[in-house]
């Protein structure tokens, strides 16, 4: 059974809900990235998802963005954020989700990453610019090496496409709840349990919400009505603030135990 699977199976049979941490592979540096995944499963994460850098990335916000150069920077490539997985593997078995754009997936070829990421022990990938339309060499490859397709579904999407993104995603829906890229937000859309009925009436698969999602506070309130809450710019953040001081993955892991508690 693909990790993914078996951790929101064990948490639905419990009432819980999962923490879904984002950071930057290769921000600061790979080493740290491997320390962070170790640290933020003690912390209580329940899945793990790693983003790739990537020069240009679209859907991401400022924050995102300096990780990303950061990392590139430091030599990060698509081929050693597969190795990076490899080392947490040999403490962990965190389910771990990728979050790439295309253009490094065709680089490498889809068949290639597919088996490199399925034999370090990626158990799915998230790419923001693959609509469900155009994905099928990238989901055929991934499925052959049993690694989930997971779809991003938005508060604009019609419903013909939340039905194609229903019908395409592994795993569990990845859904925007922003109009707009990454990035901490002071408060959530008003109506944001109402669009995610939408999505809900199609579907029994789990639905984890992310983008814009930065506070203990938002995480509870939006924990009340989907399977997965996602944090990410709030955690790189404190990435950025904390590099090159003694004690930062620890305090980075306490936000992530502050968040744990707040979804519990």
């Amino acid at each position: 059974m693909n990790r993914i699977d078996r951790c929101f199976e064990g948490l639905r049979a419990t009432g819980g809900k999962a923490l879904i941490p984002f950071i930057t592979a290769g921000d600061p540096d790979f080493a740290t990235t491997r320390e962070l995944a170790w640290a933020f499963e003690g912390a209580g994460a329940d899945l793990l998802e790693l983003g790739v850098p990537f020069s240009d990335p679209l859907a991401d916000g400022t924050t995102i963005q300096r990780a990303s150069q950061r990392a590139l920077e430091n030599g990060a490539t698509l081929k050693g954020v597969i190795g990076v997985v490899e080392q947490i593997r040999a403490r962990s078995q965190i389910p771990v989700a990728l979050m790439s754009y295309i253009n490094p997936i065709l680089r490498m070829g889809p068949r290639e990453f597919a088996m490199r990421a399925s034999d370090a022990g990626v158990d799915g990938i998230i790419i923001p610019d693959l609509p469900p339309e155009e994905a099928h060499e990238v989901q055929s490859c991934c499925a052959a090496s049993a690694i989930y397709t997971i779809f991003l579904a938005a508060p604009t999407s019609t419903e013909a496409r939340l039905r194609r993104i229903v019908e395409s995603s592994r795993g569990y829906i990845y859904y925007v709840s922003v109009k707009g890229v990454t990035g901490a937000r002071d408060a959530l859309q008003t109506d944001l349990e109402l669009s995610l009925s939408r999505v809900r009436r199609l579907t029994d698969k789990p639905i984890a919400v992310g983008f814009g999602i930065s506070t203990p506070a938002q995480v509870s309130q939006v924990a009340g009505f989907v399977d997965g809450v996602i944090v990410g710019s709030a955690i790189v953040e404190r990435i950025e603030r904390g590099m090159g001081k003694p004690g930062m993955v620890g305090e980075v892991a306490g936000f992530i135990s502050t968040l744990k508690q707040a979804i519990q």
